[in-house]
């Protein structure tokens, strides 16, 4: 299996030629100083500068096969170790000069030059920071932990050291390259952390810089105390380290770590990360007090580096106050303010209108709820979604202008709230937030702009508190959105009124269907011709226990606003079946229909409870016809479709309901697997008027339903009139009062016998 990332090739066979190459170097050289061969000190030399050179190259080589920022991170490798063989080269020709160490300024800055850019690669890694203030907290961080260990280092190496031999810059300044290996490996474990998955290239380079740490302290060790010479086994370290970073070229990120995920979300430091600069600082306070002369004085490197940390301390300290106080900023803005359109959010809302309740004066409270902007989510998408929101927030924000505080609730409600003197009233601020939401040029051609309904509630003695206030408004918005949308409305006593009984006839509702108080009647479906019943529709009653008999159009509204429908549906269902195979034993041509909600198309249990229905009642499948609105229909997703193709596969029956009320389009009748459709009243009423338009409309649908092999029912036939009209036209099916009112099961049983339709 491949461990290269997408995207980035896998290291070339020359590339494997190379690590096993450089690997047999620094063998070759373990073995010679080991052995004490004789040329150790040029073994070793050699030895370094090509493996150094080698890790180079191969730095550089994999830098090409990898995009940003991970580009950077390998040329800054591949400088440094560049500057690490050239460093080397220049001490072994400075060497051979004759100078036993040469410690120049030359090699100083090149070995410098290589820890500036190593660690510039460390902050150029994966899971490194990408703001200057995360890298800088960081680098602090190494800087902190490496002057630390200075006085304890200082303790360790140079406490038998005489105080004259201190004298020697490279004694006293030596312990600096130990400390700038142990900042750079605490710069990797701090961008190595829990935030992605780990890296086996951080590993070894953490190794790396391990060996280095190792070899700088002991060689400057061993210097201090004058019993190094070139040749050591402990050169070997050093091009160790040079392998380690070279193989790390040979291990690609993990899958989707690559550096361009901003975006993800970073998991909280563990403990140890954030206490990590400070653990060695104790240490550090140890060693001074231990580390005193005779003379009850500190050397001076130890002063200096003491004096550097408490710097730095404080320095870090700063950026860490000024990063708690960017980050309280954020989290009051996140608090506060809605993150999608940058308006305040509903905890903002709340508190403002809580204090200008308690300051007293006119307060008034505006709610406003989007017309059908779900449909904008299901047909675009959510992202498109929130575009919209953004844009509408805009316009209202610049409606609102400096005359209310205007906050986004949640989803696409928002509110407006007006208080103090109150320059405009807030009937006229709704009149300007209508007019905002009005659809520019070219973009009602869109189909994407949505109207909204406004509530508007204003702070009386009714009021109790906050939230009295809001349900008034919410009252309004509901009132709103029933007279039509795109339009507001002001709470009154009689609104108030009205909701209060609403919400009692909700209650009322949920408890309807488990305590038995729905009723079943059905509405005989006549063949035109004959006169005989060929069908019925199941009507639902509800037996209120105060109110009497409600039908349908009371409750069922609520039922579809509360989602108690899909209760309500599923007993229709299963008692309309029941009811069917009791006739069928009489007429067994005769089937029902049931009216299914919208709610209830999209809901992913229907065909369950269809095929349950039909198989505990004993009805053929066949015998059962759906009735669904027009609208319903066409606002279907493709899952909807896939519903109705399955509810056919079953022999299911589809009818179009009130055919010709909602937005007909010839395309979707090719995709609905519809088997009927049902003529809307309105269009037969209008049959007895002698309307022409009407008639043709009749008969225009029903050649419609010819075309598409559909059967055709005319509801709403309540005249004789209007029953010649629809036989007239070759309407094949009727339904009405003047073929039947609904009526109970008993009472239909007796219509079942051939009637004369004709009279």
């Amino acid at each position: 299996m491949s461990l290269a990332a997408p995207g980035v090739a896998r290291p070339s066979i020359s590339g494997r030629v190379g690590l096993v190459a450089a690997a047999f170097v620094v063998l070759t050289e373990a073995l010679w100083l080991v052995a004490e061969l004789p040329g150790a000190a040029l073994a070793s030399d050699l030895g370094a500068i090509a493996v150094a050179s080698w890790a180079a190259v191969a730095c550089a080589g994999v830098a090409r096969r990898h995009p940003e920022p991970l580009q950077r991170f390998w040329t800054l490798l591949a400088v440094t170790m560049a500057l690490a063989a050239t460093g080397r080269i220049v001490w072994t020709v400075e060497r051979l000069a004759g100078q036993d160490l040469p410690h120049t300024a030359l090699v100083g800055g090149l070995f410098t030059a290589g820890i500036v850019t190593g660690t510039a690669a460390l902050l150029c890694s994966l899971a490194a920071p990408r703001s200057l203030v995360g890298q800088a907290r960081t680098l602090l961080d190494g800087v902190i932990v490496g002057l630390a260990l200075i006085p304890i280092a200082w303790l360790v190496v140079f406490r038998d050291i005489a105080t004259a031999d201190l004298a020697d810059p490279l004694r006293t300044f030596g312990l600096l390259y130990p400390m700038f290996d142990l900042m750079q490996l605490t710069i990797l474990v701090a961008v190595a952390g829990p935030a992605r998955p780990m890296w086996r290239a951080h590993t070894l380079i953490g190794v790396s810089l391990a060996a280095r740490a190792i070899a700088d302290t002991v060689y400057v060790s061993l210097v201090a105390h004058g019993t190094y010479a070139p040749g050591h086994v402990i050169d070997l370290c050093w091009p160790l380290s040079y392998l380690l970073i070279g193989a790390a070229t040979r291990w690609p990120p993990p899958a989707g770590n690559d550096g361009d995920d901003d975006d993800t979300e970073s998991p909280l430091p563990p403990w140890w990360r954030v206490a990590l600069p400070y653990l060695p600082v104790g240490g550090a306070i140890v060693a001074v007090v231990l580390g005193r002369r005779p003379t009850g004085q500190s050397p001076h490197l130890i002063f200096v580096a003491v004096m550097a940390l408490l710097g730095v301390l404080a320095l870090r300290q700063g950026l860490a106050a000024n990063e708690n106080l960017r980050l309280v900023a954020w989290l009051r803005r996140l608090a506060y303010s809605d993150q999608l359109t940058g308006l305040p959010n509903r905890l903002t809302f709340t508190r403002r209108l809580r204090r200008a309740l308690r300051d007293g004066g006119p307060v008034a409270v505006l709610l406003l709820d989007l017309d059908a902007f779900k449909q904008v989510n299901d047909r675009f998408g959510h992202a498109a979604g929130d575009r919209l929101l953004t844009t509408i927030a805009d316009r209202m924000r610049d409606a609102v202008g400096a005359d209310g505080m205007i906050a986004r609730l949640g989803g696409d409600e928002f509110a407006v709230l007006v208080d103090r003197d109150r320059p405009v009233p807030p009937e006229r601020l709704a009149e300007r937030l209508l007019a905002a939401l009005e659809p520019l040029p070219g973009e009602e051609d869109l189909g994407v702009h949505p109207s909204a309904s406004i509530g508007i509630a204003e702070y009386g003695p009714q009021h109790t508190s906050h939230t009295d206030l809001l349900r008034d408004a919410d009252i309004a918005m509901y009132a709103a959105k029933a007279a039509g949308k795109s339009a507001y409305r002001t709470c009154t006593p009689e609104l108030r009124e009205s909701a209060v009984t609403r919400a009692e006839l909700i209650a009322d509702l949920r408890r309807a269907v488990d305590e038995g108080q729905l009723l079943m009647e059905f509405q005989p479906i006549v063949d035109l011709a004959t006169g005989t019943v060929r069908s019925a529709e199941a009507l639902v009653r509800w037996q209120h226990p105060r109110l009497g008999v409600l039908p349908p159009a009371k409750f069922l509204p609520l039922a579809e606003e509360t989602g108690l429908i899909l209760a309500i549906d599923r007993w229709v269902i299963h008692q309309a079946c029941r009811a069917a195979a009791t006739w069928r034993e009489e007429a067994p041509e005769v089937t029902v229909a049931v009216n299914i909600a919208a709610a209830h198309l999209r809901h992913p249990d229907l065909i369950a409870t269809v095929a349950a229905a039909t198989a505990g009642a004993g009805l053929p499948p066949r015998a059962l016809t759906l009735e669904l609105t027009e609208s319903a229909l066409i606002e279907g997703s493709e899952t909807v479709l896939e519903r109705l193709r399955q509810l056919r596969d079953l022999g299911i029956r589809i009818a179009i309901d009130d055919f010709g009320t909602g937005y007909s389009s010839l395309s979707y009748l090719h995709r609905i697997p519809a088997t009927e459709l049902k003529i809307d009243r309105s269009f037969v009423s209008r049959l007895d008027a002698d309307d022409p338009r009407a008639y043709a409309t009749v008969e225009m649908v029903n050649r419609l339903a010819d075309a598409f092999d559909l059967a055709v029912v005319a509801e709403g036939v309540e005249t004789g009139t209007q029953h010649a009209a629809v036989t007239a036209i070759g309407c094949l099916h009727g339904q009405g009062w003047r073929y039947g009112r609904p009526a109970t099961l008993a009472e239909l049983r007796t219509m079942l016998t051939p009637t004369d339709a004709t009279r």
